[in-house]
């Protein structure tokens, strides 16, 4: 067979940053190498293949002897799945009026996943056993959606973290109202890296249920997993998995790069130098007059209010996001390739924007 090959292209510009998204950055060389491997010769398709075999191990090794990995495609995905696998048809979750469940998936949990989200206003984007209280009620209540979960996002969408103790007291009082605890941990290695615990520390020792296990925002190049806890409060996972279409054929490539992130240390590298970024940008722009920064900085998250003004110039030169369209408040995400020269330049351009 003759024929031409293909021509790659590079079409973008490889050196250039920006704190739009840590969802921007591409994927970790070590991530890369572990797909490549990955390749060549065949495995058995849907998850029957040695590398998402291995991933068992890798994820037992942080979340102890029980936990069960399924890989899939997003975070979204996995949010969907796992609160599907953990509510009845009339069933309601319980989140942060800030969780990304509840702004930012589109109504994919309501549409697709068929449930009720009940969200509950924060300062900080952190749900207490007291505000869980202002909706865990009305379970013999046929007109009312049934109270049935509890989702946590570590870190929050606000860049704040719960301590190990919080979760515990957040999965004491759910579990004695008859809930489970859901995880959204699309930043848990950020999470982790400033709390400098383990992994299991503030998840299945603490009484979380189930877990969205994040690594697309932390050097993978795509992919996410549902790790189940407790199975005992777990349905069929892998049948809502192929169901709602988050059963990948080719799982050997989404495992590798699962492997590859929590087999070592990389999650922790990776998650460990964004936060450092974030907290070298949080000094450096804490500084500049008329910057006023809104939450504190415990992740890899810069929020932070300045005249609108500037943020629209400013966004000319390096992409960030608005946070509130209503008070102009913007956010700064800070991913595991950032530099410190990235850090130290955008700095140096909002002084200057400032000062005009």
């Amino acid at each position: 067979m003759s024929g031409s090959r293909t021509v790659v292209r590079r079409r973008h510009d490889p050196e250039s940053r920006g704190f739009a998204s840590d969802n921007y950055a591409g994927a970790h060389p070590e991530v890369i190498e572990a797909v490549a491997l990955a390749n060549g010769g065949h495995q058995v398709a849907y998850g029957e293949d040695v590398y998402t075999e291995h991933l068992q191990t890798v994820i037992r090794s942080h979340f102890g002897a029980r936990a069960q990995a399924y890989p899939v495609f997003s975070g979204t995905g996995a949010n969907v799945v796992s609160l599907q696998a953990v509510t009845d048809r009339w069933g309601a979750v319980i989140c942060a009026d800030t969780a990304h469940i509840h702004v930012d998936e589109c109504g994919a949990p309501e549409r697709v996943g068929g449930l009720k989200l009940l969200p509950v206003p924060t300062d900080d984007g952190k749900l207490t056993p007291e505000l869980i209280d202002r909706e865990a009620f009305g379970w013999e209540d046929e007109h009312r959606a049934t109270p049935q979960v509890v989702s946590l996002t570590q870190n929050t969408e606000l860049g704040t973290v719960y301590t190990p103790d919080e979760v515990r007291a957040i999965c004491e009082h759910a579990h004695q109202l008859g809930m489970v605890v859901h995880m959204d941990g699309a930043r848990l290695a950020n999470a982790a890296a400033t709390l400098d615990v383990p992994l299991r520390a503030f998840t299945n020792v603490v009484g979380v249920d189930i877990l969205s296990l994040g690594g697309t925002k932390n050097g993978m190049l795509g992919g996410e997993a549902v790790v189940v806890l407790n199975r005992e409060a777990v349905g069929r996972m892998k049948h809502l998995r192929k169901l709602s279409m988050q059963l990948a054929s080719k799982s050997r490539f989404v495992s590798a790069q699962l492997e590859a992130l929590f087999g070592g240390d990389l999650w922790l590298r990776s998650a460990r130098h964004a936060n450092a970024m974030a907290r070298r940008l949080y000094e450096g722009v804490r500084e500049v007059p008329g910057v006023r920064v809104l939450y504190a900085v415990q992740a890899n998250a810069v929020f932070a209010e300045l005249p609108r003004e500037v943020s629209e110039r400013l966004q000319k030169r390096y992409r960030f996001y608005f946070w509130d369209e209503a008070t102009g408040s913007v956010r700064w995400m800070c991913s595991w390739d950032t530099t410190e020269e990235d850090v130290d330049s955008f700095v140096a351009a909002l002084r200057s924007e400032m000062a005009n």
